[in-house]
């Protein structure tokens, strides 16, 4: 344990940067994009994106530095790219430099259990002083400590940064969302984001959407921006980029705000019973996607390939 440890309840939530121009694809032009952004709101918050040339999905992760150990959100959409190991290391050991400790852990856990957000967990298998947590709801509740899944609210202890845990099924059985009351962040996996969210348990994704909104309403908290993990609308309202899209210049945030996260749970409240695709300004919602839904996306994506200039 280090001599000088960071408080970090006094300041919370600390005022970060997130005036960032994510990497959003090349179009095979000019120069290559790194294969992974990474993005620090303050120097124990980072935002890493995967670049779409490694994955189409371009996921966000979430790398969270405590006094005792590190909390790394997610692992990205590669099984053989390596960028996110090599990232998560550099910062680990910039972040060590500054702030020196005998011993140092790493956590490595997902907001859910898609493939694109735990392809890269075999990069980090073997590693010393490391934590990696299945994706199965089983292992999740048991590294967490829940023993009332869903409704339970529990918390991850970084070593002075307290983190708070959510269940949160209804995209993926697993999912959880992660309040950091240092950032403010809400960290919200695939649940809810600027995008397509896939409601695949319907009732549970309206019980999780009615839980994030109380939660974020407690004046207990601070939310300061809701985050998922994809970027997949257009800052055209009610348009998003086609499902495969490798170039994205027009993109919104990837930051929402309270408000809209509301926004999200009353537009899901008015389609219970109405299933399929439904698109809103700043997002769209599938509501227990079918095979005709599924391949209207495919459809869509592959027109937009066969466009000229794409």
């Amino acid at each position: 344990m280090s001599s000088n440890p960071v408080d970090f309840a006094a300041a919370a939530p600390v005022s970060g940067d997130l005036s960032v121009r994510w990497i959003h694809g090349t179009r095979g032009r000019g120069a290559a994009e790194p294969r992974v952004q990474a993005h620090a709101y303050d120097e124990h918050t980072y935002v890493l994106r995967q670049s779409k040339a490694v994955n189409y999905e371009a996921p966000f992760l979430f790398l969270l530095f405590g006094n005792e150990r590190a909390l790394l959100l997610d692992t990205g959409a590669s099984t053989t790219d390596t960028g996110v190991r090599e990232t998560v290391d550099g910062l680990i050991a910039s972040w060590l430099a500054s702030h020196p400790r005998d011993r140092y852990e790493l956590v490595v856990a997902h907001t859910h259990g898609h493939n694109d957000h735990v392809a890269g967990d075999a990069h980090f298998a073997g590693r010393p002083a490391t934590t990696v947590v299945s994706r199965e709801l089983a292992a999740v509740q048991e590294f967490f400590g829940f023993t009332s899944w869903p409704d339970q609210t529990v918390t991850l202890d970084l070593g002075g940064r307290m983190l708070e845990v959510m269940g949160s099924p209804g995209h993926h059985r697993a999912a959880i969302t992660v309040y950091d009351p240092w950032s403010g962040f809400l960290l919200t996996g695939d649940t809810v984001l600027p995008g397509r969210l896939y409601a695949f348990d319907y009732p549970a994704f309206l019980t999780t959407l009615d839980r994030l909104v109380e939660f974020a309403a407690d004046p207990s908290r601070s939310v300061t921006h809701v985050l998922g993990c994809h970027i997949e609308m257009t800052t055209t309202p009610r348009r998003a980029y086609p499902l495969g899209c490798r170039y994205q210049p027009d993109e919104p945030p990837l930051q929402m705000t309270p408000e809209q996260l509301v926004a999200i749970r009353d537009a899901a409240r008015s389609l219970d019973g109405k299933q399929g695709r439904h698109v809103f300004d700043d997002f769209e919602i599938f509501n227990e996607p079918g095979m005709k839904d599924q391949l209207g996306l495919i459809a869509r994506g592959l027109t937009a390939r066969l466009r000229p200039g794409r």
